[in-house]
C-alpha cells in the first residue's frame, strides 16, 4: 500500500468536505445539540447530589455524536463524488481500492473524532472551570474519561466503514445517510447503556466492549473494499 496515495485522496477529500456546505453545516451544527442538553444539566444540578451527578450520561452525547457524524459525512463520500464527476478520474488512475478507500476514510474519521473530543473537553472545561469540586470530580472521574478515550476512535471507525459501505453501493447520498444511521442504532444503542449505566463502565467490560469494536473495526476495510466495485462505479458516472 502507497503511504503518498492514501494521503493525497485524504488531502483531497478534506479539501472537498471544506468546499460542501452540506457538511460543513453538519459538522457545525451538530455540536450545539449534544452540548446543550449536559451542560444545562451540570450547570443546573446541586453539587451535594452526587447520585444524580454519577448517573447523568454525559457519554451518551459525546460517543453519540462520534458514531452519527462519521455516517453523514462518510456517506457522501464515494456517491457525493460520483454525482459530481469527479470520481472516474481518481479511479482510473493506478490507485489500488484500499488505498483509494483508506484514504476517503480517513479524511472522514478525522474531523468526525476530533470534534467528539472537542465536545467532551467543551463540557468537562465548563464544568472545571465554573461549578463547584463536587460536580467536577463526577464528571472528570477516571472511568469516564478512559470510556471516552478509547471507545470515541472505535465508535468513529464504525460509523465510517458502516457509511462507506453503504455508499459505495447506492447512487444516493441522502438514501446512503439514512439507511446508515438506522445500521448505527445498535451502536448508539451501546452508548446509550453506557451512558445510562445499564451497562456499569468497569475496566474489564471497556476491556472487553473495545476488543470487539477494534476487531469489527480491522474488519471494516475489508467488508468496504468487498462492497466496493471499481468497474460499476466508472461505468455509472458516464
Amino acid at each position: 500500500m502507497n503511504r503518498r496515495r492514501v494521503l493525497a485522496i485524504f488531502r483531497k477529500d478534506m479539501q472537498e468536505f471544506r468546499r460542501n456546505k452540506q457538511i460543513i453545516s453538519t459538522m457545525a451544527l451538530s455540536p450545539i445539540g449534544f452540548l446543550v442538553a449536559p451542560v444545562i444539566f451540570l450547570f443546573a444540578v446541586n453539587a451535594s447530589d452526587v447520585s444524580t451527578l454519577n448517573q447523568y450520561p454525559v457519554l451518551l452525547f459525546t460517543l453519540a455524536m462520534a458514531a452519527l457524524v462519521p455516517v453523514t459525512v462518510g456517506a457522501y463520500s464515494i456517491t457525493g463524488e460520483r454525482g459530481q464527476g469527479t470520481l472516474e478520474p481518481v479511479l482510473g488512475t493506478p490507485i489500488q481500492a484500499r488505498e483509494f478507500l483508506l484514504g476517503k476514510a480517513l479524511a472522514v474519521f478525522a474531523p468526525a473524532a476530533a470534534e467528539s473530543y472537542l465536545l467532551f473537553g467543551v463540557i468537562d472545561g465548563l464544568v472545571w472551570v465554573s461549578r463547584p469540586a463536587a460536580v467536577s470530580a463526577a464528571a472528570l472521574r477516571p472511568l469516564v474519561l478512559l470510556a471516552q478515550l478509547i471507545f470515541t476512535p472505535l465508535l468513529a471507525w464504525m460509523g465510517v466503514w458502516i457509511s462507506m459501505t453503504i455508499s459505495a453501493r447506492l447512487s444516493d447520498a441522502r438514501v446512503a445517510q439514512q439507511i446508515g444511521t438506522l445500521i448505527t442504532l445498535p451502536v448508539i444503542a451501546l452508548s446509550v447503556m453506557f451512558g445510562f449505566n445499564v451497562l456499569h463502565i468497569t475496566v474489564a467490560l471497556g476491556v472487553t466492549v473495545g476488543a470487539v469494536l477494534a476487531a469489527l473495526d480491522a474488519a471494516g476495510l475489508l467488508v468496504v473494499s468487498a462492497a466496493f466495485d471499481r468497474e460499476r462505479l466508472v461505468l455509472a458516472t458516464r
